[in-house]
């Protein structure tokens, strides 16, 4: 490993990019022991392959055992897969009459279970029949998977859109015994609170048939698996945390590209080039995850030209890897990883989940992935079981990327973000509620799955014509199918097309649309850069055209708030507050980009965006204010710059991306009558973000002044308090002020 460092040292254009190296030593497995055996032909299969179960799988298979829910919240390569799979075959074994559910957020990941399953049902000679029902399931196929099929693998949409027909899965449903979820940890914020009344839904229909499944869930480590899960499913659940498989060595190195002139550093991908062509020079089958698909292409197209022109041999088996490929074309890459056919692969995250891929030598992150449950994530697809790896985090200029970067010890202890899920979006409860009224008659008794959202959805769409009272319940009256209307990945039924001539590319929500679709903006859809002519509002409508691959769009806005209703209020020694908001954003302008660097800013023409959302607030005592004047600095700069910071670190603290949250400062706010921070969710309703970070406030605040009294600059930058997003083109900013105002709270809340 030294040596492999040395030789990092020596490469041309080096100049003291490593920033930290953090070693973990190998660490040796922990078995354990049933409470009782596994049938026989269950143990044969784990004796064919020498398998012997680690505690934390034997715990959760004992658990599961005794009737309870239980959340595997371990990380990648523990072991998850069999500890679930175990159980529920044994229970087939047992009663022929069992079924289970088993639901994947990605398609790929429904493949590759298929297979484990189908192997496992070879070898042990229980019959199971797993199949997967979906969207791309013939139709021939389906009434033979839907009567015969004991394990059926699907996905969010397919359950969503099933639902409503499940009279025709009435001897599945009757007997269901399981419902896994994999990877649950990625149902979060918008999907992640659509999927909670998703599962809902399924649980009342489960209860119609007289059946009471046990979940299964199996996740990343995060900070609240037991909260998490609980919101999620509605049942309460025995939590595994501990990983006891064995692993190797592993060496994580913090790469840093250097600074240029003019306080820019240099850039991140030709950094990765240079990193990843490199490691296939020196042996090491390497993974590396790349921000979008356009990136995987291009890299993976510079690293083959570097070594065909030292090393031809080796160019050939460099691949780039995407959502949008064939899935014969996904598979071969695949399984070209796992027989070690392939040296390299670039990514975007389609690879980060339990797709099975082998043991890879090397990871390389070209950014921050977002939050530490990605980057663990991504960083555990190297050095599986045994064997000794390496991963490189190479950071981007932003404000995470170089905050980590300056405080590595604190991502190293750092514990994982929080999921957040919010059951009480009145926006998102009411479609479901709209959904379930399809699926069976409404009543009083449904408030055990949908809480205290019911009645108010009830009343609101008994008004508008959706729902009719019929006897002891309300049923559905709509003019078209609910579920076509309920978008899992959107809030709002003001839904916009983006339109390529006839075909549509995507849909998004009016909010997003105003700042991704916008005239003019430059879209990237699956890799591919498109241009608006036109974003029609009267017909929810973007027409787009072939755009520019070295181009992107900022839109740019500035922000009016109140607040609405106060849910809750905390004197900290500083007066703060979490409630519902009203927000107007102002889309007036918005940047045209070419690598980093501003082009052009143009003129927008668009209504004021008018939304209710949930926001948390901090006031500053007049008596910090007059100090920070009194240095002659620049109050509503530093104040400005406090906003632009604190949601450049909040994913740090719930699992979220910056442009999921909207903020403003105020040197005196109408409804707080003083120095005011906002910060709210970009969502219609809110998603529950901005209620953690407020209950986490004195974290947030300490986090926020580490990464602006940190960075190297004087007057700020892009890695401390600049936005690419400032409707005010980043004035004021005073950083000084900032540290001085961020010092002096901290100061108070600690007395406190």
């Amino acid at each position: 490993m030294d040596e492999f460092i040395e030789g990092l040292k020596e490469l041309e254009g080096y100049r003291n990019q490593i920033e930290h190296v953090e070693y973990f030593p190998s660490k040796k497995e922990q078995t354990g022991r049933l409470d009782y055996p596994l049938p026989p032909m269950l143990q044969q299969y784990l004796d064919n392959r020498r398998i012997r179960l680690y505690k934390h799988q034997t715990d959760a298979i004992n658990l599961v055992r005794n009737g309870e829910n239980v959340v595997i919240a371990t990380p990648t390569a523990s072991g998850k897969t069999m500890a679930f799979n175990l159980p529920v075959l044994e229970t087939m074994h047992n009663d022929p009459e069992a079924r289970a559910l088993y639901i994947y957020p990605m398609k790929a990941l429904e493949n590759d279970q298929l297979n484990v399953l189908s192997i496992m049902e070879k070898e042990t000679g229980i019959k199971v029949r797993p199949r997967i029902y979906d969207g791309d399931t013939p139709r021939e196929d389906r009434y033979g998977i839907r009567e015969n099929s004991r394990i059926v693998l699907t996905n969010p949409y397919g359950l969503h859109y099933y639902l409503p027909w499940h009279h025709l899965w009435r001897k599945f449903f009757s007997n269901l015994r399981y419902i896994i979820v994999d990877e649950s940890h990625t149902y979060r914020g918008v999907f992640g609170s659509h999927i909670a009344l998703l599962f809902r839904r399924l649980n009342r229909i489960c209860g119609y048939y007289g059946s009471k499944p046990q979940y299964i869930l199996s996740s990343a480590t995060i900070a609240n698996p037991e909260e998490h899960s609980r919101k999620l499913t509605g049942q309460d659940f025995e939590i595994i945390t501990e990983d006891t498989s064995e692993s190797g060595r592993k060496y994580f190195i913090f790469w840093n590209p250097p600074i240029t002139e003019g306080q820019t550093r240099r850039s991140t991908h030709q950094e990765t080039r240079s990193l990843l062509t490199y490691c296939v020079k020196q042996g090491l089958q390497t993974l590396c995850f790349t921000k979008s698909r356009k990136m995987a292409e291009l890299l993976a197209v510079w690293v083959r030209q570097d070594l065909y022109q030292t090393h031809p041999g080796l160019a050939e088996a460099v691949h780039s890897y995407r959502a949008g490929y064939l899935p014969e074309e996904r598979r071969k890459i695949e399984r070209g990883l796992k027989r070690r056919e392939v040296n390299a692969v670039v990514t975007t995250n389609a690879l980060e989940l339990g797709i099975d891929i082998g043991s890879l030598d090397c990871v390389i992150m070209s950014g921050y992935p977002g939050t530490v449950i990605s980057t663990w994530q991504q960083a555990g697809r190297a050095g599986r079981l045994i064997d000794d790896s390496h991963v490189f985090l190479v950071a981007f200029q932003n404000p995470l990327d170089q905050y980590f970067m300056k405080h590595p010890v604190n991502f190293f202890e750092r514990n994982p973000e929080n999921a957040v899920i919010n059951l009480d979006n009145p926006y998102i409860t009411t479609g479901h509620i709209m959904c379930a009224s399809k699926e069976m008659p409404l009543s009083i008794e449904d408030r055990v799955y949908f809480t205290k959202g019911l009645v108010d959805a009830v009343n609101e769409l008994s008004i508008e014509g959706y729902l009719e009272k019929r006897g002891e319940g309300w049923r559905y009256s709509g003019p078209e199918r609910p579920t076509t209307r309920v978008k899992l990945n959107n809030i709002s039924d003001e839904t916009v097309k983006v339109m390529y001539y006839n075909q549509v590319l995507e849909t998004m929500d009016l909010t997003k649309a105003y700042r991704e679709v916008h005239e003019g903006a430059i879209l990237l859809h699956r890799g591919e850069p498109y241009r608006v002519k036109e974003l029609d509002l009267d017909n929810l409508v973007a027409h787009v055209v072939e755009g520019e691959t070295n181009l992107y769009t900022e839109a740019l806005k500035t922000i009016d708030i109140s607040i609405r209703k106060p849910l809750s209020q905390n004197d900290l020694g500083v007066q703060s507050g979490y409630g519902e908001v009203n927000v107007t954003e102002y889309f007036n302008e918005y940047r045209v980009m070419q690598y980093e660097k501003k082009i052009d800013q143009r003129v927008l023409d668009l209504p004021p965006l008018n939304f209710p959302s949930t926001g948390f607030w901090f006031t500053i005592p007049e008596y910090i204010a007059s100090r920070v004047r009194g240095k002659n600095l620049n109050f509503a700069g530093g104040l400005h710059a406090v906003e632009h910071a604190i949601i450049a670190v909040s994913p740090l603290h719930a699992m979220c991306d910056p442009n999921d949250l909207g903020g403003v400062s105020t040197v005196k706010h109408g409804d707080t009558r003083m120095p005011s921070v906002f910060v709210y969710d970009g969502y219609k309703g809110g998603v529950g973000l901005s209620e953690k970070l407020y209950e986490l406030l004195p974290e947030l605040l300490e986090t926020t002044l580490n990464l602006i009294q940190d960075c190297q600059c004087r007057d700020g930058c892009p890695s401390c308090i600049y936005s690419s997003k400032c409707g005010n083109n980043n004035e004021p900013l005073d950083k000084e002020a900032a540290i001085m105002l961020l010092e002096e709270l901290l100061v108070k809340i600690r007395k406190s």
